[in-house]
Formats: structure tokens, C-alpha cells, sequence
């Protein structure tokens, strides 16, 4: 129903941003609200899925057409719903998720909030060869999982919201405490906190 939508952040949560466009707040919940936090009251173009169901209906968001690709592509595999596949993009790497599920890495995807293993080998089963259409040039092993950026400024609001938006992606307590003491010995922004994050959570 809407491609994309146009306007301005008015709001950053650790589950959905609101964007502005003629009057209207669009509530639209994203893989990692964070990354719009340094966007505020910015224009910006957000790609949009309208997920309509008997008892719910929202709007999703994502920072590229590929991203929703792969969000809507997800959302056909049976025992993966709109919260997980969220979860699973919250990684910030779409080719790590197709290299996952190309190369039938269970290992890999079963770390993602709600993935067992019969989800993840019906994820492998239901898009593995059918996903060209979202990295069409598909090298596998040019993806370096430690290759993020380091160098912010941060404090210990950033850490909270971070942990806050781990929380609305599924991982449990006992996850987040296992990866917070190393967490906290560095400065970043809150989306670099949550990348680093997940990048622990899915080792």
C-alpha cells in the first residue's frame, strides 16, 4: 500500500520512530529505531511494508529496498512473524542473512530471538536460490562480521536505550548480561552499542 514514505523524525524509541509528513505521525517500527536517533526533525525517506492482519495492523520500516525485500520475504516462512523478522534484519547486514541461509548456516540463524531449529531449516528450505532479487551480487566470503565503525561519543543513555531496544528485538536477560560488562567499557552511540551487541549475541 505505501512504497515509501518521505518526512521528518519526530520521535526515536527503542521500538518504532514516528515520522512526520503533512501533519501526520506515522508510527513505524524498524529492525533498529537508533540508527534515525542522530536524524531528528531531518527529512528522511524510510521504505514502508502495511502489515494488515485480523488483530493487528501496523506500519514497518526499513532504510532500503532491500531490507524490506528480505522483511517480506521472511515474513512467509512459516514460525516467522513480523517481530522476528525484524529481529533477524536488526543485524544491519543483509548479506550475512543470505549468506546464512545460502549456505544453510543453522548454526548461524538459530542465534536470532525465536529462530529454532525447525524455523531456521524451513528458512533455508523456503528462500535459499530465491533471494538474487535482494543481493544480486552474492559473494559470500566478502563479508567480515567485525568490520563496524568504533570511534563515538556516548554515555550511559545510549548503553540504556541500547539494551532497551535488545529487549523489543526478543533477547532474553540472561542474554543481555552475558554481553553488557564488555559493552560498558566503551563509548559508542546507542546504534553502535546495539550492533556491537548483536554482533556478540550472534557469535
Amino acid at each position: 500500500m505505501y512504497e515509501f514514505i518521505k518526512g521528518t523524525v519526530e520521535f526515536v524509541g527503542p521500538e518504532y520512530i514516528v515520522i512526520e509528513n503533512n501533519g501526520i505521525g506515522f508510527q513505524i517500527s524498524t529492525p533498529n529505531p537508533f540508527i534515525y536517533a542522530g536524524k531528528m526533525e531531518t527529512m528522511i525517506t524510510i521504505y514502508t511494508y502495511h502489515y494488515v492482519r485480523e488483530d493487528i495492523m501496523a506500519l514497518y520500516g526499513f532504510e532500503t529496498r532491500e531490507e524490506k525485500r528480505l522483511f517480506t520475504k521472511l515474513l512467509n516462512v512459516s514460525g516467522i512473524g513480523p517481530k522476528g523478522a525484524l529481529a533477524i534484519l536488526a543485524s544491519g547486514e543483509v548479506q550475512q542473512v543470505v549468506t546464512a541461509i545460502e549456505n544453510e548456516d543453522e548454526g548461524f540463524l538459530v542465534k536470532f530471538p525465536g529462530v529454532g531449529k525447525k524455523t531456521a531449516r524451513q528458512m533455508i528450505l523456503d528462500l535459499k536460490g530465491k533471494l538474487q532479487d535482494i543481493v544480486p551480487d552474492y559473494f559470500p566470503n566478502l563479508f567480515n562480521a567485525d568490520q563496524l565503525p568504533l570511534s563515538a561519543h556516548a554515555n550511559n543513555t545510549a548503553f540504556d536505550e541500547a539494551i532497551l531496544a535488545l529487549k523489543a528485538l526478543g533477547y532474553s536477560e540472561k542474554e543481555i548480561k552475558k554481553i553488557s560488562p564488555e559493552l560498558r567499557k566503551e563509548q559508542l552511540s546507542t546504534d553502535q552499542y546495539i550492533k556491537k551487541a548483536l554482533q556478540r549475541l550472534l557469535k
